[in-house]
Order: C-alpha cells, then structure tokens, then sequence
C-alpha cells in the first residue's frame, strides 16, 4: 500500500490536472451515497463534526474518507480540518494507497469550485474576491486561474491581518493581489466572489452583487452555518455541486423555507453541468450562485489522480 503525505500529495494534484479530473468524474460513472455525519462533543463544551465519505467506480476503485472539523482549533493555533484518505481496489478489496486527507480537500474543494465556475462564471471574468482566509481560501486564486483569465484579486477576511498576509502570498506567486477592508465595494466591484468561511451568519448581502457576477459559496456545510443572505439567491441562477445541498447547507435551507427560491428553481448540479444537460449562462447580465457542500465523488477522482501519478512515475 502506497503512502502519500501532504507534499507528495499537493505535487500530485496541479489544478490543471485536477480540474479536468473533476470534469471527467461528475460526467461518467460513479457510486457515491450520502456521507455520514457526526457530532462529538469535546471538553469545554464545543464540538467536533466527523464526516465519513464512501464512493467507488465499479470494478475499479473504491475510496473513503475521514474527515474532522474542529472549529476551535484556531485557539489552539491547530488547522480547523484534518482528514486522511484510503483508496482500494474495488474488486478484491486490496488497500492500494493512503492519501493525505486534509490536503485533498482542500485542493478538491477548491478545485471545484472552479470547475462550476468554468460553466457559470462569465467568459471575460478577471476579478476574483476571496472572502476568508483559510487553507482553501488561499488556493482559490490557483484554482481559478485554470479556468478564467485572471487579472486582479481582492481578498477580505474579518481580520484584516490574515488578508493582507494572504494578499502578499499571493502576489509572491506572481498574481495582482491586494487587501481589501471595505467588503460591500468589493463584493460590487468583483466578477467572482469566493466566500470560504465557516461563518453562521451572512457574510456577503444580495444588494453587494453586481448583475452578472458568479457568487461561490464553500462554507455553510451544516444546516447552522450561513455566508449569504436571502437576497443573494432572489433573481438568481442557482446551482449545487449536489443534491444533497438542498438537505444540509444553512445557505439554502433558509431560502428555501421561506420561498426564495424553490427546489424546482435550483438549474443544476455539477453532474448536468459536465454532462451538458443543464443550461449554464443565459446572458452576460445573469447572476449566478453556486453552492457546494462537498462530495466522495471529488475525493475518489483526486485520490485515483494521485495514485495514478504515483505508478508512472
């Protein structure tokens, strides 16, 4: 069984290779069921969610993963996420490879992101605001730019430290990056807003949202958590990664109990999206949300891209 830690992990898996990946995975076949979730209670009276994530291409490979959000951690100076990863050969059961889980997932999310933003963001987007500072957060400029020009990239975070930080990195790497205080401005002046916070209460308001924009939304992956407020799915294209969505993210949930949008008016998943089946865009002056909770399925098809690349070398 082959062992991949974080590095070779993070080298295995370049956007421009993991985006298609992705594509490839949502348009073909694979069995994913809906992961299970678990709450554990830890001293000082937080709590700890658990996440186990099956998903397998029959006859071919079979993946799970574990992964443990502690948002106390940041108190502790410890990442708010740590995972790992166990791919199998899904006829006879042989472990193949572990893979690190906490960099999967963050590069996948990311990773997808993009990928709905190849079909929903508008072709001459080139302004990204990133609305958080975490360990996706700091990918999300990589990642689109495997699928969109970009030219600038604003990034706030309720710290203004954390973003100017990130807003360095960033420019290290060769991209326009600056720090941004003022989140309203911002949010008007972006083609794409990317919220990757673990926020309960709206971040981002409707009314900030300039037509024809793509608003991303990463957290938000528990009924009780929330970036966006009602207004920025009213006369909105709506999308999810899955179906699943409609049953766990407080972004939706909300809106759809109090008739902002209904299940009927969600346009579309990733899976209709890559297979062509949903329409994306109408015009350039539509606005777009898309809102994912995650799934096995973009786990499995990073995991296979890091083993993969394992045997040919």
């Amino acid at each position: 069984m082959l062992h991949h830690d974080a590095s070779a992990t993070r080298a295995a898996l370049p956007f421009d290779l993991l985006v298609p990946a992705l594509r490839e995975r949502f348009a073909g076949s694979c069995e994913t069921p809906q992961r299970h979730v678990h709450t554990i209670a830890t001293p000082g009276g937080s709590r700890m969610t658990s996440l186990i994530m099956p998903s397998w291409m029959p006859g071919r490979y079979y993946g799970v993963k574990v992964i443990n959000i502690a948002p106390g951690n940041a108190a502790k100076g410890l990442p708010g996420l740590h995972g790992s990863y166990l791919l199998f050969d899904a006829t006879t059961g042989v472990p193949l490879a572990v893979v690190d889980g906490t960099e999967l997932t963050t590069r996948r999310t990311a990773a997808a992101s993009a990928l709905a933003a190849s079909f929903l963001a508008r072709e001459d987007a080139s302004h990204l605001l990133v609305v958080g500072a975490g360990a996706v957060a700091a990918l999300l400029p990589a990642a689109y730019s495997a699928v969109r020009n970009l030219q600038r990239v604003s990034v706030w975070a309720r710290r203004p430290e954390q973003a100017e930080a990130l807003a360095t990195q960033w420019r290290t790497a060769g991209f326009d990056a600056q720090a941004v205080t003022d989140l309203p401005t911002a949010c008007g002046e972006a083609d794409i807003i990317s919220c990757a916070t673990l926020a309960t209460e709206p971040v981002v308001h409707g009314a900030w949202l300039a037509p024809g924009s793509h608003l991303d939304l990463i957290g938000s992956f528990t009924p009780g958590m929330r970036e966006a407020d009602d207004a920025c799915f009213a006369d909105a294209r709506v999308f999810v990664d899955t179906e699943e969505a409609l049953e766990k993210s407080g972004d939706l949930l909300g809106p759809l109990s109090r008739g902002v949008v209904r299940e009927d008016e969600v346009r579309g998943t990733l899976t209709t999206l890559c297979k062509g089946v949903a329409t994306a865009r109408r015009s350039p002056s539509d606005r777009t949300v898309f809102k994912s909770v995650g799934t096995a399925l973009e786990d499995l098809a990073g995991a296979v891209l890091v083993y993969e690349s394992s045997l040919s070398r």
